[in-house]
């Protein structure tokens, strides 16, 4: 590693515990660090090492005028987008919003959201250990569609869904198409919770074909994309102190140079962008139709829905306020949480935007929990550390919200 880099990282290292200080001295001025300082008994676990957990909370606070406009106030506590972190099934949410975008761009006469996906059939099949997909029982019809990979996306975080929109755009359009609204210094290069893909097999694309009954609406073949950003200037890139390969243990830091990210800001904006855009001046190019697919889907709970269909708990893919209570814990109609989660490696993150139709806000929080920093071992403290953390974390922020002058 370059010179340059290593002290850029070592700085970066640091600058989590220093911003981290300056926030809680001036809570004053920043109601989050304020909450988590008035309440600090809660909290004491991440407060008191606060290097050890990764914290990092972004908390917008949105005002609405009679005359419609929208003020947007961000606070922010351990935000650091010097430092590597693993987004997990996070990266989901864009790839769903640029299928919708996708679609629109071609503008193909008769094809939607809706229509029939067909990946890896026909005369050519994809190369191994790519799979064809032509039908889908957990929806209705039978059939696979972007529509239907968004809402599994969104109402129980389905790998698949998010691998078929994957091979469909490819990294290159989505890591590009991210940029033209503003989103950098991320990169989205792989599938995700799928075993035998590597690096190198993972540039390779399905085939894709949208087909209305026996016509064929657009197709394309089989590609090799090998879009990578190593995103020199990111720090933590190594981490932890070991590994599991199979069944054996690897003393030597996990890398995840060739691993997904997108920083804690880029979850923000994509997720704004979705649920607030006439906030925002940079945009997806998504229909009204597009913005009621991805926020119903985002908002309803698994028992709400019909096509799939989920015998899931309400907190499933909920962390913020909720994410620490017994599943069979009903979340009130009023309180709707539109949101992306992921979980891997010990991250725990969730992106959401929360309302009870009377205060609506933002949080967006990652917190990493693996206590003796080896991956791959499945010893992860999700449960014991992670979940508490949003769980009381987004129950004061609400409790706050609901009393806060406006």
């Amino acid at each position: 590693m370059p010179t340059q880099i290593l002290t850029l990282c070592l700085r970066g290292g640091l600058l989590l515990g220093w911003l981290l200080t300056t926030l809680l001295v001036s809570a004053q001025d920043n109601p989050l660090a304020r909450i988590i300082e008035e309440q600090r008994d809660s909290f004491a676990p991440w407060v008191d090492d606060p290097a050890r957990y990764e914290v990092q909370v972004l908390y917008t606070q949105i005002d609405r005028s009679p005359d419609g406009s929208v003020a947007l106030t961000t606070h922010r506590w351990g935000v650091d987008d010097t430092e590597y972190f693993y987004p997990a099934s996070t990266v989901k949410l864009p790839v769903a919003v640029l299928a919708l975008q996708r679609l629109n761009e071609l503008g193909v006469l008769g094809m939607d959201a809706y229509t029939p996906l067909f990946h890896g059939t026909g005369t050519v099949l994809a190369s191994a250990p790519q799979t064809p997909v032509s039908r889908d029982t957990s929806s209705l019809d039978g059939l696979p569609s972007v529509a239907h990979y968004v809402r599994k996306i969104f109402l129980a975080s389905d790998n698949d869904a998010y691998n078929r929109l994957f091979e469909w755009l490819g990294p290159t359009y989505i890591n590009a198409a991210l940029r033209e609204v503003g989103i950098t210094g991320g990169r989205i290069l792989h599938r995700v919770g799928v075993d035998g893909f590597t690096p190198e097999n993972h540039a390779y694309l399905n085939p894709v074909r949208f087909a209305a009954g026996y016509e064929t609406l657009y197709q394309i073949g089989e590609r090799h994309d090998p879009f990578y950003d190593p995103l020199s200037t990111l720090c933590g890139q190594l981490r932890g102190v070991g590994y599991l390969e199979g069944d054996s243990l690897v003393n030597a830091p996990f890398d995840f140079r060739r691993k997904n990210y997108l920083s804690l800001q880029n979850l923000h904006d994509i997720l704004l962008q979705v649920v607030v855009p006439e906030a925002v001046n940079d945009t997806f190019r998504l229909t009204p139709a597009d913005y009621e697919l991805l926020r119903t889907a985002m908002a309803q709970r698994p028992r709400e829905s019909i096509s799939p269909r989920y015998t899931k708990p309400d907190n499933y893919v909920k962390f913020w306020i909720y994410g620490d209570q017994p599943e069979s814990t009903r979340i009130p109609d009023k309180v709707r949480i539109l949101n992306k989660v992921g979980w891997a490696y010990g991250y725990l993150t969730d992106a959401a935007y929360i309302t009870d139709g009377e205060v609506e806000f933002m949080l967006v929080g990652t917190i990493h929990t693996n206590a003796n920093r080896i991956y791959n071992d499945g010893v992860y403290e999700y449960e014991e550390v992670g979940m508490p953390f949003f769980g009381r974390l987004g129950r004061a922020i609400l409790a706050y919200e609901r009393r806060r002058p406006r």
